[in-house]
């Protein structure tokens, strides 16, 4: 295999491998109170604190209309709950509950025991040199955008 043959490849196992560990990422959701979108939401609050909803999109790389959509669904669920921002009343504030800190705390150990068991395929040693090349091939394709 040459050089050209050898990077579409490696691209191709790239792209088929990230579509495996999504598609088992999903399943596991299928299986939870909450969907993926709204799992960053709750992950975002449950790690970093209240959160202006205005920012939460950006934080988490999903559109306004659909943040707003997501808040709604997890206020019903009682996992979350809106609060004014005292000085600035244009601003809201997305804020975790009692009931959603406890979903998390069983969830977020649930997420990383799979996230674990994925790569329990590979070894120290290589889940190092994974996260550099994965990170170099990351920081290269946004130069290119550029």
């Amino acid at each position: 295999m040459n050089e050209k043959e050898a990077r579409i490849k490696a691209f191709t196992v790239f792209i088929k491998s990230s579509q495996s560990v999504q598609k088992l990422i999903k399943q596991d959701f299928l299986k939870k109170e909450i969907n993926l979108n709204e799992y960053a939401v709750m992950e975002l609050l449950y790690h970093k604190g209240d959160q202006p909803i205005q920012s939460i999109g950006k934080k988490i790389l999903m559109g306004g209309g659909s943040i707003t959509y997501v808040i709604d669904k997890l206020e019903k669920k009682g996992f979350l709950y809106r609060k004014p921002c005292p000085e600035d009343r244009r601003v809201m504030f997305a804020c975790i509950t009692d009931d959603g800190k406890e979903y998390m705390d069983t969830r977020v150990v649930e997420q990383e025991a799979l996230i674990n068991t994925i790569f329990d395929e590979w070894d120290n040693d290589e889940v190092a040199d994974a996260i550099n090349l994965l990170k170099r091939i990351g920081l290269h394709a946004e130069s290119l955008l550029k």
